[in-house]
C-alpha cells in the first residue's frame, strides 16, 4: 500500500494570497502546500480521501490514470471544492466515480454541486455513485476502513484507519473510545495547524503530545498553515518519530 500527500496545507494553502511571510515567500519546495487530501494506492485500486479546490492540479502532478473511489471526512470547501474535476475519470473510465460520505457530507454536496443530481442533466456533468458511510467500518477493494470520528470544534470529522495506517485531519477534540482505534498504528498522520492557540484545530504543541499518547512508530503532520513556520526549522523541533508531511511526500507500508 503507497500513500501519497497530494496536499498537506490549510484551507488558504501555502502561499496564502497577498501574503509576504517568510513562509509563503520561501523558496523551498517543502513550503508549498495544496490543500489537504491523500490517495491510497494498492496494487490496482486508487482511491482519494478528499477532492479540494487543488484536485484537478494534484491528479496532474501525480500522473494518476485512474481513480477508483473518493473519500471524505468532512464538507468544508478546502475537502470537497474539487468534486467536479471527476469528470476527466467518468469519461476516461466510462462509468460512475464511487463516492463515500455522511448523510451530512452528502447533503452538503448536494447543495454545493446541484447540477450532479438534478432530474435534467446537462451532458458532461460528474456521474457518482453515492455510498452512505458512518461510524461502521466499509470496504473498498481490498482495503478495510476504520472510520474515527474526531470534532472540528463542534463539527463531526471523520478520519480513517486503513490497517496500520492511520489519517487525520481537521481535529481539536478525540474521545478516549475514539483513541482506541488509533492505538497501534504504525504511521500516523494528523494536523498540526500553528503554534498559537485555535478553535477547531490542533497547534503544534497539542499534535505532538497526542501523536505521543498514541505511540505510533513514525506521525506525519499535515493541514499546515503558513503561521506554523518553515518546513526545514519546524522540522528541527520534532521530536524522534515525528515528521511533518510535505507535498509529494510517498509512504510504503
Amino acid at each position: 500500500m503507497t500513500i501519497t500527500f497530494l496536499g498537506t496545507g490549510t484551507s488558504q494553502g501555502v502561499p496564502v494570497i497577498a501574503c509576504d511571510c517568510e513562509v509563503c515567500t520561501s523558496t523551498d519546495r517543502h513550503d508549498k502546500r495544496l490543500r489537504s487530501s491523500i490517495m491510497i494506492e494498492e496494487q490496482d485500486t486508487n482511491i482519494v480521501i478528499d477532492t479540494g479546490p487543488d484536485f484537478r492540479y494534484q491528479m496532474l502532478r501525480e500522473h494518476v490514470m485512474h481513480l477508483d473511489a473518493v473519500v471524505f471526512t468532512h464538507e468544508h470547501k478546502d475537502h470537497i471544492g474539487g468534486l467536479d474535476d471527476i469528470r476527466a475519470f467518468n469519461f476516461r473510465q466510462q462509468k460512475a466515480m464511487d463516492v463515500y460520505a455522511t448523510p451530512r457530507v452528502q447533503e452538503a454536496l448536494k447543495r454545493e454541486y446541484s447540477y450532479i443530481f438534478s432530474e435534467y442533466k446537462y451532458p458532461g456533468i460528474p456521474e457518482i455513485n453515492l455510498h452512505t458511510i458512518g461510524l461502521k467500518p466499509f470496504d473498498i477493494g481490498q482495503l478495510h476502513f476504520i472510520p474515527i470520528e474526531v470534532l472540528h470544534y463542534k463539527l463531526p470529522v471523520l478520519g480513517f484507519r486503513i490497517r496500520n495506517f492511520t489519517y487525520i485531519t481537521d481535529a481539536k477534540t478525540i474521545s478516549e473510545q475514539e483513541k482506541a482505534k488509533i492505538k497501534g498504528s504504525k504511521i500516523l498522520v494528523v494536523n498540526a495547524l500553528q503554534k498559537q492557540a485555535h478553535i477547531s484545530h490542533f497547534t503544534l504543541s497539542e499534535a505532538i503530545a497526542f501523536a505521543q499518547e498514541m505511540g505510533a512508530e513514525t506521525t506525519y503532520f499535515t493541514h499546515i498553515s503558513h503561521r506554523l513556520g518553515k518546513h526545514a526549522e519546524i522540522s528541527q523541533e520534532l521530536p524522534p518519530g515525528i515528521k511533518l508531511a510535505y507535498d509529494g511526500l510517498k509512504i510504503e507500508l
